[in-house]
């Protein structure tokens, strides 16, 4: 076999560089400038990264606070409107005679309708059975849910409910 023929058959070998380094030959892929690209695309991510944790620590820093809410001053308590006392039909023939009283809040320039309240009275202490009403835990559950019905219903005028009248036959 003649000897070109034996050369172009032999693999590839590296040659010497004149930096004293291995240079490979023109024929095979370069594979370097591969590698630089991978690396600035994950210096980016790492980078990119970076500023999301900053971005996030200095918004948690400056508006989340110390992760205490801020919560609305309580209301200051004004004076308390009596409402006339009303007779309520219970079951069976009885009946509860019950007056109130609204602590309203103390900033308030307007006079205030009691005919809300005693709507609401009617509502949720009608047709209850006595059992009901002269039970104390019950008639405390009763009157928690008047005073939530009654602080919506006055849209925040109204801060507690006092039972003022509590009769029952």
């Amino acid at each position: 076999m003649p000897i070109e023929q034996r050369v172009m058959n032999a693999p590839a070998r590296p040659t010497a560089a004149p930096s004293g380094g291995i240079k490979p030959k023109k024929d095979a892929p370069a594979a370097e400038p591969e590698a630089p690209a991978k690396k600035s695309k994950k210096l980016l991510f790492i980078i990119g990264g970076a500023v999301v944790a900053a971005a996030a620590g200095a918004y948690f820093f400056l508006f989340a606070g110390s992760g205490e809410e801020k919560a609305e001053p309580e209301p200051v308590p004004g004076e308390v409107l009596t409402v006339e006392a009303m007779s309520l039909n219970l079951a069976d023939g009885h009946y509860l005679r019950l007056g109130l009283g609204l602590q309203l809040i103390a900033d308030l320039h307007h006079d205030v309708d009691a005919a809300k309240a005693r709507d609401a009275a009617i509502a949720l202490f009608s047709g209850r059975t006595v059992a009901d009403v002269t039970n104390p835990e019950t008639r405390d559950a009763l009157k928690a849910e008047l005073a939530e019905t009654l602080i919506h219903d006055y849209h925040g005028e109204v801060i507690e409910v006092y039972l003022t009248d509590y009769v029952t036959q």
